[in-house]
Formats: structure tokens, C-alpha cells, sequence
């Protein structure tokens, strides 16, 4: 069978859409920089899988002509890179650079794309709303390679066929922070105040899958089309955790000051309630509704699934 989706960066939300592909019949190749695959790759299962560095344009080759594609094209090209601190180069490089260097060796075999990006290019809004109109004024480094990587597929010919998705604080199984300190009655070492803007990492996949479907049956070419990704029920962060404490039955949770240069207090200087309105109006014309519409109901799938393993 031939592939139709292309892959790059499977960890937690790329191998829950690969696997959603999967099962709707879709064939899939992705490609990783590591020797060996992590949990997410091998959960996912992609078809076929290369090893690849998107920093290092002469790895992506063989990802250009896969025997997999047996001379046929791809249909889209989905992008959601993350930072590995680890790695040799730096966050801009990866995310904006790794873009345009797959860009340039894969844009013939595909027909649209799909960027995953984040809330992080919008700027500090004083607790206030931002939305797909909102100016993007980043003041973190993920943020300011993030935004440099919408502009680079904005200028190329296959961001006519694409879509970028903002997408909030992806949270979901293990991804609920600060559980350990909850349970022990340790004080979190971040400001109790503050705006979280969160997406439940299923809602997100389902939403990625979607859009390449609307891309794919649309006739216009008037891309890229940006959406802010979130479940548009932001919470302040006291009484997120105070929800999570509750359902692990912990007692409420306690804050301290943290560091002046620790990341929590860079994300609680972008304080901002991310609106997902355009999303919300786009979910109904698709007739695709949120499994976790807040954090409530997300937290209670996590935690009460954790309490049965």
C-alpha cells in the first residue's frame, strides 16, 4: 500500500496521531534521530520508519525517495518536532531550520501540511484573551522559534495547503505534573495564580486528524490556517491543582516562591486566556466535539485510569 502520511517528531501527541491514522486504514512513515525507538514510536507503530535529522539536511534524503512510496506521493506532511535539551543544537535550529530543511526535501511528494505550534508566540496579555488575531509578541525562546517556523512555511509554496496549530499546555497520561509533591504534601514551587491554557493530548490528536481531512477536501489554496488549540476553559493554577489534590486525595495543594530564573516564573510572566472560539466554530462544521471540554473531566479520565493500574 502506499504511504500517505508523513511523519516528523513521534512523541506524545505525533504517536497518538499516527495511531489514530492507523486505524482509520491511513500508512504512515516517520522518522527519528535516535538509534533506538521511545515507548511513543513503538506505541504508535508507524508502517515504516527512517532514521533522520531534521538539523542535518543530508540525513532527510532517504526520507525524499522511501521504497515505501514506490514512486508515488505522499499526501501530508505533519511537523510536530520537539526540543530535546540534550541534543546538539539549539531549539531554533530544530524547530525552524529543521522545518525549512524538510520542507525543501519533502515538499514535492506532499500536497498540505500540518505545523504543530504553540500558544507560546503570543506575548504577556495581563490575564486577558488572545486568539488567532492577536498580534504574536513571544518572549521565550520555544516561542520565538516557533513563530519563526510559521513564518518559514507561510513564504513556501505548500503553506497554501497548511494549517498551524497554536496549541495550548498539552496535558494527558503522565503529563500531570507535580503529582508526587501533591501526594506528599509538599509545597509546588510555582505561583499559585496565573492562567493554565491546557489541551488533553487525545482531544489534540483527533483535532490534528481532523484538520488534515478539512485541508484535504478543500478546494481553495488560501493557507496556511491557524488555529488556536486548547479546550478554551483556562483555569488558574491554584485551583487546577487544587482539583488534582482532591481526586488523589491529597490535601489542598501549598505554593512556594520559585526562583527568579526558573521556567515557572517565565511562563507565569505570558499570562494570557487563550480563546479556542475559530476552533470551536470549525469542530461544529466537522461535527468532532472534545472528550475532555476542561481540565475537570480530564483529571478525573487520568487520575481515576492511574488509580486502576
Amino acid at each position: 500500500m502506499p504511504i500517505t502520511r508523513i511523519i516528523i517528531g513521534v512523541g506524545y501527541l505525533g504517536g497518538r496521531v499516527i495511531k489514530l491514522w492507523r486505524e482509520a486504514g491511513e500508512y504512515s512513515i516517520a522518522s527519528t534521530r535516535r538509534d533506538h525507538p521511545t515507548p511513543e514510536w513503538v506505541a504508535a507503530g508507524p508502517n515504516w520508519a527512517c532514521k533522520a535529522d531534521v538539523t542535518k539536511p543530508e540525513t532527510l534524503s532517504w526520507l525524499a525517495h522511501p521504497p515505501a512510496l514506490s514512486g508515488t506521493s505522499a499526501e501530508a506532511l505533519l511537523y510536530s518536532v520537539g526540543f530535546d535539551r540534550t541534543a546538539d543544537a539549539d531549539i531554533q535550529t530544530v524547530y525552524a531550520e529543521g522545518l525549512r530543511n524538510v520542507l525543501t526535501v519533502l515538499s514535492p511528494r506532499v500536497t498540505r501540511a500540518i505545523y504543530i505550534s504553540t500558544t507560546g508566540v503570543y506575548g504577556a496579555a495581563g490575564g486577558g484573551w488572545v486568539d488567532e488575531e492577536t498580534l504574536p509578541d513571544p518572549h521565550r525562546d520555544g516561542g520565538k522559534a516557533s513563530l519563526a517556523a510559521e513564518k518559514i512555511l507561510r513564504a513556501h509554496p505548500l503553506g497554501r495547503r497548511s494549517a498551524i496549530l497554536r496549541l495550548a499546555g498539552i496535558y494527558g497520561p503522565g503529563r500531570v505534573p507535580y503529582l508526587d509533591k501533591l501526594r506528599a504534601n509538599e509545597p509546588i514551587a510555582a505561583p499559585s495564580a496565573g492562567w493554565l491554557n491546557l489541551i488533553h493530548v487525545d482531544d489534540a490528536a483527533r483535532i490534528v486528524v481532523g484538520i488534515d481531512r478539512w485541508l484535504a477536501e478543500r478546494a481553495a489554496s488560501d493557507g496556511p490556517h491557524i488555529f488556536c488549540v486548547s479546550d478554551g476553559s483556562p483555569v488558574v493554577r491554584g485551583e487546577y491543582y487544587a482539583e488534582a489534590a482532591r481526586l488523589v486525595g491529597a490535601p489542598p495543594p501549598r505554593f512556594t516562591t520559585p526562583a527568579a530564573d526558573s521556567t515557572a516564573v517565565a511562563r507565569a510572566g505570558a499570562d494570557k486566556r487563550v480563546s479556542n472560539a475559530k476552533l470551536r466554530a470549525w469542530m461544529d462544521e466537522a461535527q468532532i466535539s472534545l472528550q475532555y471540554p476542561s481540565y475537570r473531566e480530564g483529571l478525573a479520565h487520568i487520575l481515576q485510569a492511574d488509580a486502576a493500574n
